[in-house]
């Protein structure tokens, strides 16, 4: 084999062939993104110099050991759904026989969150959320008054926002499932997003340092967070709130809507599910967009976290008392 095709093989430059050529055309940016991070940070230090066709499901499995060995066992999963689609894009090309991933298991299971927040601990990370300020303040706001996911919340675009038909757009490349996702915002949503700077006349992201580029770090922002949790809870004599995470605001948000009366279907439209009762034989015919009964649904979401941040209590079996 010639030196250029031997260059051309070795596993820094297949890396960046499967991001540039595969990854980039068909993945989302925030994923693509963690997809090379993920490349890069282990996979490429552990293989430098050597071509693909070399490797073996041994060498496979000891990079996941070693990732399991540092303590990032989850770490080890999400590098090996990045290592098997890299390998299996390579064999469909032809660059190698076989994926030498075949037949290998995440090195860790993995168990869905199950955890909602209590009313105590809506009310505590709101206050905290107000004192954190921007752009992290509001963001963690919005996830909990609308239910969407986090990066599609941190990436928002004052273009995407219709303050006036108080709805928010997420064009289909920027959502999980390709579909284009209208989110009506409550009055208490519109609150948030009116009270927000704007770094120049011509910002693109709603939550951003610079205008140019959204928000995409949150760990010490979220560790910050925590800290401000920690004393607000104390000041209020309230149960401290342990082990959160973002996604679970989403979550807080879809059980705080069905205790309110909204049916399943509605708050999953909120979601933008299309598995669950639109998986299927449904979601080709079921063309309703629920428009209205989202609104509602996230209208009635708002009024009940604005009533718990007023220290108020809101019904929870009459939901139309409020409106």
């Amino acid at each position: 084999m010639n030196r250029g095709k031997a260059d051309r093989d070795s596993i820094e430059n297949v890396v960046q062939t499967f991001i540039d050529r595969y990854a980039k055309a068909n993945t989302r940016e925030t994923t693509w993104k963690e997809t090379e991070r993920l490349l890069k940070k282990d996979v490429v230090p552990a293989w430098t110099g050597r071509r693909v066709q070399e490797l073996t499901r041994g060498d496979v499995i000891d990079l996941l050991d070693q990732i399991v060995d540092r303590g990032s066992p989850i770490a080890a999963n999400r590098t090996l759904a990045a290592v098997r689609r890299m390998l299996a894009w390579c064999a469909e090309r032809g660059i190698i026989a076989s994926s030498p991933c075949h037949g290998v298991k995440p090195p860790s299971g993995e168990h869905s969150r199950d955890r909602v927040l209590s009313d105590d601990e809506i009310r505590t990370i709101w206050i905290s959320a107000e004192k954190m300020g921007y752009p992290y303040g509001p963001l963690t706001q919005l996830l909990m008054l609308t239910g969407q996911r986090r990066d599609e919340v941190a990436e928002i675009r004052w273009s995407e926002i219709d303050l006036a038909a108080r709805t928010w757009t997420l064009p289909k490349e920027r959502v999980k499932n390709a579909t284009a996702h209208q989110v009506p915002l409550s009055a208490m949503a519109i609150a948030v997003l009116s009270r927000l700077p704007r770094i120049h006349s011509r910002a693109a992201y709603v939550f951003t340092a610079d205008g140019e580029k959204p928000t995409t770090s949150f760990s010490r922002p979220k560790q910050r967070l925590d800290r401000l949790v920690v004393e607000c809870a104390a000041t209020v004599a309230a149960e401290p709130v342990a082990h959160w995470t973002f996604h679970d605001l989403r979550r807080t948000a879809a059980t705080g809507m069905a205790r309110l009366g909204v049916n399943l279907p509605v708050i999953e439209k909120v979601l933008n599910h299309t598995s669950g009762s639109f998986g299927g034989i449904v979601g080709v015919y079921q063309r309703h967009s629920f428009a209205e009964e989202k609104r509602a649904a996230l209208e009635a979401w708002g009024q009940f976290v604005e009533g718990l941040v007023a220290d108020q209590n809101p019904t929870l079996n009459n939901p139309k008392e409020r409106t």
